[in-house]
Protein backbone atom coordinates (compact mmCIF):
# COMPACT_ATOMS: atom_id res chain seq x y z
CA UNK A 1 0.00 0.00 0.00
CA UNK A 2 1.59 3.15 -1.18
CA UNK A 3 1.76 6.32 0.85
CA UNK A 4 -1.21 7.50 -0.57
CA UNK A 5 -3.34 5.12 0.25
CA UNK A 6 -2.28 5.44 3.50
CA UNK A 7 -2.85 8.74 4.17
CA UNK A 8 -6.39 8.17 2.63
CA UNK A 9 -7.75 5.14 5.65
CA UNK A 10 -6.10 7.24 8.38
CA UNK A 11 -9.27 9.40 9.14
CA UNK A 12 -11.29 6.22 9.06
CA UNK A 13 -9.17 4.38 11.21
CA UNK A 14 -8.83 6.65 14.02
CA UNK A 15 -12.66 6.72 14.14
CA UNK A 16 -12.65 3.23 14.70
CA UNK A 17 -10.38 3.46 17.39
CA UNK A 18 -12.36 6.33 19.07
CA UNK A 19 -15.37 4.08 19.19
CA UNK A 20 -13.74 0.85 20.18
CA UNK A 21 -12.23 3.04 23.18
CA UNK A 22 -15.56 4.68 24.20
CA UNK A 23 -17.33 1.04 24.00
CA UNK A 24 -14.71 -0.39 26.17
CA UNK A 25 -14.24 2.44 28.91
CA UNK A 26 -18.48 2.55 29.17
CA UNK A 27 -18.03 -1.25 29.83
CA UNK A 28 -15.36 -0.80 32.89
CA UNK A 29 -17.42 2.18 33.73
CA UNK A 30 -20.31 0.21 34.12
CA UNK A 31 -19.11 -2.84 35.74
CA UNK A 32 -16.12 -1.07 38.32
CA UNK A 33 -17.54 1.90 38.95
CA UNK A 34 -20.72 1.04 41.19
CA UNK A 35 -22.54 1.36 38.27
CA UNK A 36 -22.72 4.69 38.08
CA UNK A 37 -24.56 5.72 35.30
CA UNK A 38 -22.34 7.59 32.29
CA UNK A 39 -24.49 10.45 31.41
CA UNK A 40 -24.36 14.00 31.69
CA UNK A 41 -25.05 14.48 36.07
CA UNK A 42 -28.12 17.37 35.55
CA UNK A 43 -31.11 17.27 37.61
CA UNK A 44 -34.06 15.73 35.12
CA UNK A 45 -31.38 13.14 34.27
CA UNK A 46 -30.47 12.17 37.84
CA UNK A 47 -34.74 12.11 38.43
CA UNK A 48 -35.69 9.36 34.95
CA UNK A 49 -32.26 7.96 36.15
CA UNK A 50 -33.75 7.22 39.82
CA UNK A 51 -36.97 6.24 38.32
CA UNK A 52 -35.58 3.59 36.11
CA UNK A 53 -33.45 2.14 38.84
CA UNK A 54 -35.98 1.87 41.11
CA UNK A 55 -38.24 -0.04 38.56
CA UNK A 56 -35.05 -2.03 37.60
CA UNK A 57 -33.76 -2.80 40.85
CA UNK A 58 -36.02 -2.48 44.13
CA UNK A 59 -36.43 -5.04 46.12
CA UNK A 60 -40.22 -5.29 45.35
CA UNK A 61 -42.56 -4.12 42.59
CA UNK A 62 -43.33 -0.80 42.39
CA UNK A 63 -46.39 1.66 40.43
CA UNK A 64 -43.65 3.92 38.74
CA UNK A 65 -46.87 5.89 37.36
CA UNK A 66 -48.35 6.25 41.11
CA UNK A 67 -44.96 7.13 42.36
CA UNK A 68 -44.47 9.79 39.74
CA UNK A 69 -48.57 10.72 40.75
CA UNK A 70 -47.25 11.42 44.58
CA UNK A 71 -43.65 13.15 43.72
CA UNK A 72 -44.79 15.57 41.02
CA UNK A 73 -46.73 17.79 44.01
CA UNK A 74 -43.98 17.42 46.37
CA UNK A 75 -41.48 19.05 43.78
CA UNK A 76 -43.93 22.30 42.86
CA UNK A 77 -44.37 22.58 46.58
CA UNK A 78 -41.04 23.74 46.38
CA UNK A 79 -41.43 26.53 43.93
CA UNK A 80 -44.50 28.47 45.19
CA UNK A 81 -47.96 28.02 46.86
CA UNK A 82 -49.82 28.20 43.90
CA UNK A 83 -47.98 26.36 41.27
CA UNK A 84 -49.79 22.68 41.49
CA UNK A 85 -50.64 19.24 39.73
CA UNK A 86 -54.18 18.48 39.22
CA UNK A 87 -54.58 14.44 38.34
CA UNK A 88 -56.28 13.26 35.43
CA UNK A 89 -59.44 12.18 37.17
CA UNK A 90 -59.41 15.73 39.03
CA UNK A 91 -59.22 17.69 36.00
CA UNK A 92 -62.64 18.28 35.20
CA UNK A 93 -63.92 18.77 38.75
CA UNK A 94 -60.62 21.34 39.30
CA UNK A 95 -62.24 22.97 35.54
CA UNK A 96 -65.95 22.59 35.36
CA UNK A 97 -66.44 25.55 38.21
CA UNK A 98 -64.57 28.57 35.69
CA UNK A 99 -66.62 27.05 32.57
CA UNK A 100 -69.59 28.22 33.79
CA UNK A 101 -71.26 25.04 32.44
CA UNK A 102 -70.48 20.84 33.07
CA UNK A 103 -72.31 17.68 31.41
CA UNK A 104 -74.10 16.25 34.07
CA UNK A 105 -77.93 15.45 35.91
CA UNK A 106 -78.51 19.16 37.08
CA UNK A 107 -78.54 18.72 41.17
CA UNK A 108 -76.73 20.29 44.06
CA UNK A 109 -76.28 18.18 46.86
CA UNK A 110 -74.76 17.97 50.22
CA UNK A 111 -73.95 15.19 52.06
CA UNK A 112 -75.23 13.82 55.83
CA UNK A 113 -74.21 10.77 57.42
CA UNK A 114 -72.72 8.83 54.54
CA UNK A 115 -76.12 9.64 52.50
CA UNK A 116 -76.33 12.14 49.44
CA UNK A 117 -79.10 14.34 49.78
CA UNK A 118 -80.37 16.55 46.79
CA UNK A 119 -80.23 19.93 48.08
CA UNK A 120 -81.33 22.01 45.22
CA UNK A 121 -82.19 20.70 41.22
CA UNK A 122 -81.13 23.28 38.66
CA UNK A 123 -84.48 24.63 37.05
CA UNK A 124 -85.05 23.28 33.65
CA UNK A 125 -82.57 20.72 34.05
CA UNK A 126 -82.21 16.72 33.47
CA UNK A 127 -83.15 16.01 37.21
CA UNK A 128 -85.85 18.15 37.40
CA UNK A 129 -87.34 17.07 34.05
CA UNK A 130 -87.05 13.31 35.07
CA UNK A 131 -89.07 13.92 38.35
CA UNK A 132 -86.36 14.14 41.29
CA UNK A 133 -87.07 16.61 43.89
CA UNK A 134 -84.79 18.61 46.66
CA UNK A 135 -84.73 16.55 49.37
CA UNK A 136 -85.01 13.34 47.96
CA UNK A 137 -81.85 11.32 49.22
CA UNK A 138 -79.65 8.93 46.35
CA UNK A 139 -78.95 5.48 47.74
CA UNK A 140 -78.60 3.98 44.44
CA UNK A 141 -76.75 4.77 41.30
CA UNK A 142 -77.27 2.64 37.70
CA UNK A 143 -78.24 -0.70 40.17
CA UNK A 144 -75.46 -0.26 42.68
CA UNK A 145 -75.53 0.65 46.18
CA UNK A 146 -74.50 4.07 46.80
CA UNK A 147 -74.36 4.60 50.56
CA UNK A 148 -71.70 4.72 53.13
CA UNK A 149 -68.05 5.51 53.58
CA UNK A 150 -67.81 5.34 49.50
CA UNK A 151 -70.18 8.54 48.76
CA UNK A 152 -67.83 11.28 48.82
CA UNK A 153 -67.85 14.37 46.60
CA UNK A 154 -65.93 13.24 44.48
CA UNK A 155 -67.39 9.79 44.03
CA UNK A 156 -70.54 11.32 43.65
CA UNK A 157 -69.53 13.53 40.54
CA UNK A 158 -67.75 10.75 39.24
CA UNK A 159 -70.95 8.28 39.13
CA UNK A 160 -73.38 11.55 38.44
CA UNK A 161 -71.27 13.69 35.80
CA UNK A 162 -70.76 12.57 31.96
CA UNK A 163 -70.89 12.99 28.55
CA UNK A 164 -74.39 14.78 27.17
CA UNK A 165 -76.79 12.29 25.89
CA UNK A 166 -75.75 9.44 28.07
CA UNK A 167 -78.36 7.92 31.01
CA UNK A 168 -77.93 7.47 34.37
CA UNK A 169 -79.99 5.55 36.53
CA UNK A 170 -81.11 7.12 40.18
CA UNK A 171 -82.89 5.61 43.14
CA UNK A 172 -83.77 7.35 46.35
CA UNK A 173 -85.63 7.47 49.05
CA UNK A 174 -88.47 10.39 49.26
CA UNK A 175 -89.50 11.64 52.48
CA UNK A 176 -92.60 10.37 53.88
CA UNK A 177 -92.10 7.12 51.55
CA UNK A 178 -90.25 3.37 52.67
CA UNK A 179 -89.07 1.99 48.80
CA UNK A 180 -86.45 3.21 47.03
CA UNK A 181 -88.11 5.03 43.92
CA UNK A 182 -85.72 4.81 40.72
CA UNK A 183 -85.20 7.64 37.84
CA UNK A 184 -83.30 7.14 34.41
CA UNK A 185 -82.14 10.58 33.71
CA UNK A 186 -80.72 11.52 30.76
CA UNK A 187 -77.45 14.15 31.17
CA UNK A 188 -77.43 17.25 29.43
CA UNK A 189 -75.27 20.26 29.64
CA UNK A 190 -76.07 22.16 33.00
CA UNK A 191 -75.08 26.08 33.20
CA UNK A 192 -73.74 27.42 36.37
CA UNK A 193 -73.26 31.19 37.10
CA UNK A 194 -70.25 33.02 38.95
CA UNK A 195 -72.85 36.09 39.67
CA UNK A 196 -75.00 34.74 42.36
CA UNK A 197 -77.09 38.04 43.08
CA UNK A 198 -78.28 41.13 41.19
CA UNK A 199 -80.58 43.64 42.34
CA UNK A 200 -81.36 47.10 44.06
CA UNK A 201 -80.30 47.59 47.53
CA UNK A 202 -82.40 50.56 47.55
CA UNK A 203 -84.65 52.51 45.56
CA UNK A 204 -80.43 54.50 43.58
CA UNK A 205 -77.99 51.27 44.70
CA UNK A 206 -77.42 48.03 42.41
CA UNK A 207 -75.38 45.16 43.91
CA UNK A 208 -73.36 42.50 41.78
CA UNK A 209 -72.08 39.37 43.67
CA UNK A 210 -69.55 37.65 42.08
CA UNK A 211 -68.63 34.26 43.19
CA UNK A 212 -65.63 33.79 41.12
CA UNK A 213 -64.15 34.87 37.42
CA UNK A 214 -65.12 32.07 34.84
CA UNK A 215 -65.26 32.32 31.55
CA UNK A 216 -68.95 33.69 31.37
CA UNK A 217 -68.37 36.50 33.96
CA UNK A 218 -67.70 39.40 31.85
CA UNK A 219 -71.04 38.04 29.92
CA UNK A 220 -72.67 37.25 33.50
CA UNK A 221 -71.80 41.18 34.29
CA UNK A 222 -73.40 43.19 31.42
CA UNK A 223 -76.84 41.21 31.75
CA UNK A 224 -77.10 41.94 35.29
CA UNK A 225 -76.45 45.76 34.59
CA UNK A 226 -78.53 45.53 32.28
CA UNK A 227 -80.82 44.34 34.54
CA UNK A 228 -80.02 47.22 37.03
CA UNK A 229 -80.62 49.56 34.72
CA UNK A 230 -83.96 48.87 33.76
CA UNK A 231 -84.57 49.36 37.53
CA UNK A 232 -82.73 52.26 37.57
CA UNK A 233 -79.61 52.51 39.48
CA UNK A 234 -77.30 55.22 39.72
CA UNK A 235 -75.09 54.00 42.42
CA UNK A 236 -73.09 50.33 41.86
CA UNK A 237 -71.93 47.65 44.58
CA UNK A 238 -70.01 45.15 43.38
CA UNK A 239 -69.31 42.67 46.32
CA UNK A 240 -66.16 40.35 45.89
CA UNK A 241 -66.22 39.20 48.96
CA UNK A 242 -64.89 35.73 49.42
CA UNK A 243 -64.30 35.31 45.69
CA UNK A 244 -60.87 33.26 45.28
CA UNK A 245 -60.56 34.72 41.41
CA UNK A 246 -60.18 32.96 38.35
CA UNK A 247 -59.18 34.05 34.89
CA UNK A 248 -57.38 37.43 34.72
CA UNK A 249 -58.67 38.66 31.23
CA UNK A 250 -62.07 38.38 32.71
CA UNK A 251 -60.92 40.91 35.84
CA UNK A 252 -59.51 43.24 32.74
CA UNK A 253 -62.89 42.54 30.53
CA UNK A 254 -64.96 44.09 33.63
CA UNK A 255 -62.30 46.55 34.52
CA UNK A 256 -62.80 47.85 31.06
CA UNK A 257 -66.57 48.80 31.35
CA UNK A 258 -65.50 51.49 34.65
CA UNK A 259 -62.54 53.02 33.35
CA UNK A 260 -61.69 55.79 30.77
CA UNK A 261 -59.38 55.41 27.66
CA UNK A 262 -55.71 54.26 27.88
CA UNK A 263 -56.01 53.55 31.56
CA UNK A 264 -53.37 50.49 33.07
CA UNK A 265 -55.40 47.91 34.91
CA UNK A 266 -52.59 45.38 35.36
CA UNK A 267 -49.54 44.56 33.90
CA UNK A 268 -47.62 40.92 34.15
CA UNK A 269 -43.97 39.91 34.22
CA UNK A 270 -41.49 37.09 34.83
CA UNK A 271 -38.75 35.34 33.90
CA UNK A 272 -39.52 33.95 30.97
CA UNK A 273 -42.70 36.84 30.29
CA UNK A 274 -42.16 40.12 28.76
CA UNK A 275 -44.12 42.72 30.61
CA UNK A 276 -47.32 42.89 29.25
CA UNK A 277 -49.42 45.94 29.61
CA UNK A 278 -53.23 45.66 30.06
CA UNK A 279 -54.86 49.16 29.44
CA UNK A 280 -58.56 50.17 29.20
CA UNK A 281 -59.88 51.05 25.48
CA UNK A 282 -62.49 53.70 26.54
CA UNK A 283 -65.29 51.74 25.55
CA UNK A 284 -66.53 50.94 28.64
CA UNK A 285 -70.70 51.94 29.20
CA UNK A 286 -70.22 52.82 32.98
CA UNK A 287 -67.09 55.07 33.39
CA UNK A 288 -69.10 57.92 35.22
CA UNK A 289 -70.97 55.69 37.45
CA UNK A 290 -70.61 55.87 41.61
CA UNK A 291 -68.74 52.82 42.05
CA UNK A 292 -67.81 50.41 45.36
CA UNK A 293 -66.06 47.36 45.62
CA UNK A 294 -66.49 45.10 48.51
CA UNK A 295 -63.48 43.01 49.28
CA UNK A 296 -62.19 40.82 52.63
CA UNK A 297 -59.22 38.61 53.25
CA UNK A 298 -61.45 35.53 50.98
CA UNK A 299 -60.51 37.78 47.84
CA UNK A 300 -57.89 36.85 46.20
CA UNK A 301 -56.64 37.12 42.33
CA UNK A 302 -58.52 38.23 40.11
CA UNK A 303 -60.74 40.25 42.79
CA UNK A 304 -57.22 41.77 43.51
CA UNK A 305 -56.88 42.25 40.13
CA UNK A 306 -60.25 44.18 39.77
CA UNK A 307 -59.87 46.06 42.98
CA UNK A 308 -56.45 47.36 42.47
CA UNK A 309 -57.29 48.53 39.13
CA UNK A 310 -59.94 50.43 40.48
CA UNK A 311 -58.48 51.75 43.53
CA UNK A 312 -54.97 52.64 41.82
CA UNK A 313 -57.10 54.61 39.31
CA UNK A 314 -58.94 56.49 41.75
CA UNK A 315 -61.95 55.17 40.24
CA UNK A 316 -63.96 53.64 43.00
CA UNK A 317 -64.41 53.43 47.15
CA UNK A 318 -63.02 50.01 48.41
CA UNK A 319 -64.24 48.85 51.81
CA UNK A 320 -64.15 45.85 53.60
CA UNK A 321 -60.91 43.87 55.32
CA UNK A 322 -57.27 43.24 53.53
CA UNK A 323 -57.63 40.94 50.91
CA UNK A 324 -55.56 37.31 50.68
CA UNK A 325 -52.53 38.63 48.98
CA UNK A 326 -52.28 36.65 45.39
CA UNK A 327 -50.19 38.37 42.91
CA UNK A 328 -49.00 35.29 41.16
CA UNK A 329 -50.53 34.19 37.45
CA UNK A 330 -50.81 30.61 36.58
CA UNK A 331 -50.43 29.06 33.40
CA UNK A 332 -52.18 25.31 32.70
CA UNK A 333 -50.41 22.62 30.41
CA UNK A 334 -51.56 19.60 30.16
CA UNK A 335 -50.02 16.64 29.96
CA UNK A 336 -50.80 13.25 27.20
CA UNK A 337 -52.65 11.28 30.04
CA UNK A 338 -55.46 14.06 30.83
CA UNK A 339 -53.32 15.51 33.67
CA UNK A 340 -52.63 19.02 34.17
CA UNK A 341 -50.04 21.22 35.97
CA UNK A 342 -51.22 25.26 37.05
CA UNK A 343 -47.26 26.44 37.00
CA UNK A 344 -46.77 30.15 37.92
CA UNK A 345 -45.07 31.90 34.96
CA UNK A 346 -45.30 35.54 36.11
CA UNK A 347 -46.09 37.83 38.80
CA UNK A 348 -49.13 40.50 38.18
CA UNK A 349 -48.89 44.26 39.02
CA UNK A 350 -51.84 46.78 39.73
CA UNK A 351 -51.61 49.89 37.91
CA UNK A 352 -49.04 51.96 40.33
CA UNK A 353 -46.40 49.32 40.23
CA UNK A 354 -47.31 46.95 43.70
CA UNK A 355 -47.33 43.19 43.75
CA UNK A 356 -49.68 42.50 46.13
CA UNK A 357 -48.55 38.99 46.41
CA UNK A 358 -48.09 38.17 50.27
CA UNK A 359 -44.58 36.86 51.92
CA UNK A 360 -44.02 32.89 51.09
CA UNK A 361 -41.17 30.57 51.60
CA UNK A 362 -40.64 27.70 49.20
CA UNK A 363 -41.72 24.17 50.56
CA UNK A 364 -43.55 26.05 53.80
CA UNK A 365 -47.09 25.79 52.64
CA UNK A 366 -48.22 24.97 56.27
CA UNK A 367 -47.11 28.88 57.44
CA UNK A 368 -48.56 30.24 54.01
CA UNK A 369 -52.00 28.58 54.53
CA UNK A 370 -51.97 29.89 58.24
CA UNK A 371 -51.47 33.46 57.25
CA UNK A 372 -55.43 34.36 57.71
CA UNK A 373 -55.36 32.73 60.64
CA UNK A 374 -52.20 34.65 61.94
CA UNK A 375 -53.75 37.74 60.85
CA UNK A 376 -57.02 36.70 63.37
CA UNK A 377 -54.98 36.07 66.27
CA UNK A 378 -52.92 39.47 65.75
CA UNK A 379 -56.04 41.40 65.27
CA UNK A 380 -55.99 42.39 61.86
CA UNK A 381 -59.68 41.88 61.68
CA UNK A 382 -60.98 43.95 64.62
CA UNK A 383 -58.18 46.61 63.94
CA UNK A 384 -56.59 48.45 60.59
CA UNK A 385 -53.84 49.60 63.13
CA UNK A 386 -53.10 46.01 62.98
CA UNK A 387 -52.32 45.71 59.46
CA UNK A 388 -48.70 44.63 58.90
CA UNK A 389 -47.46 46.12 55.42
CA UNK A 390 -44.11 44.10 54.19
CA UNK A 391 -44.08 46.17 50.99
CA UNK A 392 -42.72 49.87 50.22
CA UNK A 393 -45.10 52.41 49.44
CA UNK A 394 -46.59 53.14 46.09
CA UNK A 395 -49.10 56.13 45.36
CA UNK A 396 -52.96 56.11 43.47
CA UNK A 397 -52.78 58.73 40.23
CA UNK A 398 -54.15 61.42 42.85
CA UNK A 399 -51.18 60.62 45.02
CA UNK A 400 -53.50 58.45 47.85
CA UNK A 401 -50.68 55.99 49.46
CA UNK A 402 -51.58 52.48 48.81
CA UNK A 403 -48.93 49.28 49.61
CA UNK A 404 -48.16 45.92 48.09
CA UNK A 405 -46.92 42.73 49.58
CA UNK A 406 -49.72 41.10 51.12
CA UNK A 407 -52.95 42.19 49.36
CA UNK A 408 -55.27 45.16 48.65
CA UNK A 409 -56.06 47.07 51.73
CA UNK A 410 -59.43 48.75 51.57
CA UNK A 411 -60.04 52.59 51.63
CA UNK A 412 -62.90 51.79 54.42
CA UNK A 413 -61.96 49.59 56.53
CA UNK A 414 -64.50 47.45 58.74
CA UNK A 415 -63.88 45.02 61.46
CA UNK A 416 -65.26 41.66 62.63
CA UNK A 417 -67.43 42.22 65.13
CA UNK A 418 -67.41 39.86 67.99
CA UNK A 419 -69.78 41.58 70.83
CA UNK A 420 -72.05 38.68 71.13
CA UNK A 421 -69.62 35.56 70.06
CA UNK A 422 -69.74 32.93 72.24
CA UNK A 423 -67.54 29.55 72.80
CA UNK A 424 -71.39 28.29 72.15
CA UNK A 425 -72.01 29.58 68.92
CA UNK A 426 -68.42 29.03 67.42
CA UNK A 427 -68.50 25.31 68.40
CA UNK A 428 -71.90 25.07 66.55
CA UNK A 429 -70.82 26.76 63.34
CA UNK A 430 -67.52 25.09 62.95
CA UNK A 431 -69.03 21.65 64.02
CA UNK A 432 -72.11 21.27 60.94
CA UNK A 433 -74.66 21.39 63.89
CA UNK A 434 -76.17 24.33 62.29
CA UNK A 435 -76.01 23.23 58.89
CA UNK A 436 -77.30 19.71 59.78
CA UNK A 437 -79.71 21.02 61.98
CA UNK A 438 -81.44 23.87 59.06
CA UNK A 439 -81.26 20.80 56.32
CA UNK A 440 -83.02 18.64 58.65
CA UNK A 441 -85.71 21.36 59.56
CA UNK A 442 -86.09 21.96 55.81
CA UNK A 443 -86.56 18.45 54.79
CA UNK A 444 -88.64 18.09 57.69
CA UNK A 445 -91.04 21.17 56.60
CA UNK A 446 -90.64 20.77 53.31
CA UNK A 447 -94.34 21.66 52.10
CA UNK A 448 -95.23 23.88 54.31
CA UNK A 449 -91.93 25.93 53.67
CA UNK A 450 -92.80 25.64 49.59
CA UNK A 451 -95.62 27.92 50.00
CA UNK A 452 -93.45 31.18 50.46
CA UNK A 453 -91.69 31.58 46.75
CA UNK A 454 -90.04 35.39 48.11
CA UNK A 455 -87.45 35.39 51.06
CA UNK A 456 -89.39 38.23 53.11
CA UNK A 457 -91.97 36.23 53.78
CA UNK A 458 -89.81 32.98 54.27
CA UNK A 459 -87.98 35.08 56.73
CA UNK A 460 -90.66 36.60 58.79
CA UNK A 461 -92.02 32.80 59.14
CA UNK A 462 -89.10 31.68 60.58
CA UNK A 463 -88.68 34.08 62.56
CA UNK A 464 -91.72 32.91 64.55
CA UNK A 465 -90.71 29.61 64.72
CA UNK A 466 -88.18 29.57 67.62
CA UNK A 467 -85.81 27.99 66.26
CA UNK A 468 -82.67 28.38 68.15
CA UNK A 469 -84.50 26.41 71.26
CA UNK A 470 -85.30 24.04 68.65
CA UNK A 471 -81.55 23.94 67.72
CA UNK A 472 -80.10 23.63 71.11
CA UNK A 473 -81.95 20.60 71.65
CA UNK A 474 -81.03 19.24 68.58
CA UNK A 475 -77.06 20.02 69.44
CA UNK A 476 -77.29 18.70 72.77
CA UNK A 477 -78.40 15.51 71.42
CA UNK A 478 -75.48 15.51 69.20
CA UNK A 479 -72.84 16.51 71.54
CA UNK A 480 -72.87 20.12 71.77
CA UNK A 481 -73.60 20.71 75.83
CA UNK A 482 -76.51 23.29 76.39
CA UNK A 483 -75.23 26.63 77.95
CA UNK A 484 -78.30 28.75 78.36
CA UNK A 485 -76.18 31.90 78.95
CA UNK A 486 -74.23 31.73 76.13
CA UNK A 487 -77.22 31.03 74.12
CA UNK A 488 -78.99 34.09 75.19
CA UNK A 489 -75.98 36.56 74.20
CA UNK A 490 -75.64 34.63 70.94
CA UNK A 491 -79.23 34.61 70.38
CA UNK A 492 -79.76 36.34 67.42
CA UNK A 493 -76.37 35.48 65.88
CA UNK A 494 -77.53 32.10 65.55
CA UNK A 495 -81.08 33.08 65.14
CA UNK A 496 -80.04 34.27 61.65
CA UNK A 497 -77.72 31.77 60.58
CA UNK A 498 -79.70 29.35 60.94
CA UNK A 499 -82.95 31.00 58.83
CA UNK A 500 -79.96 31.69 56.06
CA UNK A 501 -79.54 28.18 56.03
CA UNK A 502 -83.25 27.17 55.56
CA UNK A 503 -83.90 30.05 52.86
CA UNK A 504 -80.62 29.11 51.01
CA UNK A 505 -81.95 25.39 50.75
CA UNK A 506 -85.67 26.19 49.51
CA UNK A 507 -84.99 29.47 47.71
CA UNK A 508 -81.48 30.16 45.89
CA UNK A 509 -77.90 32.15 46.34
CA UNK A 510 -79.91 35.30 45.44
CA UNK A 511 -82.15 34.71 47.90
CA UNK A 512 -79.35 33.74 50.80
CA UNK A 513 -77.44 36.78 49.70
CA UNK A 514 -80.63 39.21 50.16
CA UNK A 515 -80.84 37.65 53.26
CA UNK A 516 -77.46 37.47 55.15
CA UNK A 517 -76.64 41.92 53.61
CA UNK A 518 -79.65 43.10 56.07
CA UNK A 519 -77.88 44.72 58.39
CA UNK A 520 -74.56 44.45 57.24
CA UNK A 521 -72.43 46.97 58.05
CA UNK A 522 -70.20 46.56 55.07
CA UNK A 523 -73.18 47.58 52.50
CA UNK A 524 -74.23 50.51 55.46
CA UNK A 525 -71.00 51.58 55.05
CA UNK A 526 -71.16 51.74 51.33
CA UNK A 527 -74.54 53.33 51.30
CA UNK A 528 -73.43 56.25 53.32
CA UNK A 529 -70.45 56.91 50.75
CA UNK A 530 -72.82 57.40 48.35
CA UNK A 531 -74.86 59.26 50.18
CA UNK A 532 -72.51 61.93 51.20
CA UNK A 533 -71.64 61.23 47.54
CA UNK A 534 -67.89 59.86 48.08
CA UNK A 535 -67.64 57.44 46.32
CA UNK A 536 -64.75 58.72 43.63
CA UNK A 537 -61.59 59.28 45.94
CA UNK A 538 -59.98 61.99 46.70
CA UNK A 539 -56.52 63.09 47.96
CA UNK A 540 -56.72 63.37 51.67
CA UNK A 541 -54.50 65.00 54.04
CA UNK A 542 -52.89 63.02 57.26
CA UNK A 543 -55.76 64.30 60.08
CA UNK A 544 -58.86 62.97 57.64
CA UNK A 545 -57.19 59.68 56.81
CA UNK A 546 -56.92 59.30 60.68
CA UNK A 547 -59.83 60.19 61.01
CA UNK A 548 -61.20 57.83 58.87
CA UNK A 549 -59.45 55.22 60.62
CA UNK A 550 -61.28 56.20 64.03
CA UNK A 551 -64.59 55.93 62.00
CA UNK A 552 -64.13 52.72 60.27
CA UNK A 553 -62.96 51.38 63.61
CA UNK A 554 -65.65 51.84 65.39
CA UNK A 555 -68.31 50.37 63.19
CA UNK A 556 -68.90 47.04 63.41
CA UNK A 557 -69.79 43.78 60.99
CA UNK A 558 -71.55 40.61 61.43
CA UNK A 559 -69.36 38.10 59.05
CA UNK A 560 -71.41 34.70 60.61
CA UNK A 561 -73.45 34.21 57.75
CA UNK A 562 -70.24 33.81 55.36
CA UNK A 563 -68.31 31.44 57.70
CA UNK A 564 -69.23 28.33 56.45
CA UNK A 565 -69.99 29.68 52.40
CA UNK A 566 -72.50 28.02 49.95
CA UNK A 567 -71.73 24.46 48.96
CA UNK A 568 -70.72 24.56 45.44
CA UNK A 569 -70.84 20.61 45.19
CA UNK A 570 -73.08 20.02 41.12
CA UNK A 571 -73.62 16.96 39.70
Amino acid sequence: MNQQNKNRFMPLLMALSVIIGIVIGTFYANHFSGNRLNIINSGSNRLNNLLHIVDDQYVDTVNIDALVEKAIPQILTELDPHSVYISAKDVQIATDDLKGSFSGVGIEFTIRKDTLHIQNVIKDGPAEKAGLLAGDKIVNVDDNPFVGKEVTNEEAMHRLKGPKGTQVKIGVVRYGEKKIKYFTVTRDDIMTKSITATYMLDDSTGYIRIKNFGEKTYAEMLASLALLSAEGFSNLVIDLRDNTGGYLDKAVQMANEFLPKNRLIVYTEGRKSPRTDYKSDGRGSYQQIPLVVLINEGSASASEIFAGAIQDNDRGTVIGRRSFGKGLVQQQIGFPDGSMVRLTIARYYTPSGRCIQKPYTPGSDAAYEQDLVSRYQHGEFFSQDSIKHTGPAYHTRLGREVFGGGGITPDIFIPEDTTNITSYYKEAVMSGLILQFAYNYTDDNRQKLKTFNEMPQLAKYLQRQNLVEKFAVFAEQNGLKRRNLMINKSYNLLDKFINSRIIYNMLDEQAWTEFVNQNDETIKSALEVFRKGEAFPQKKDDKSDKANKKVAFRSKAINFQRISGIPTNYA
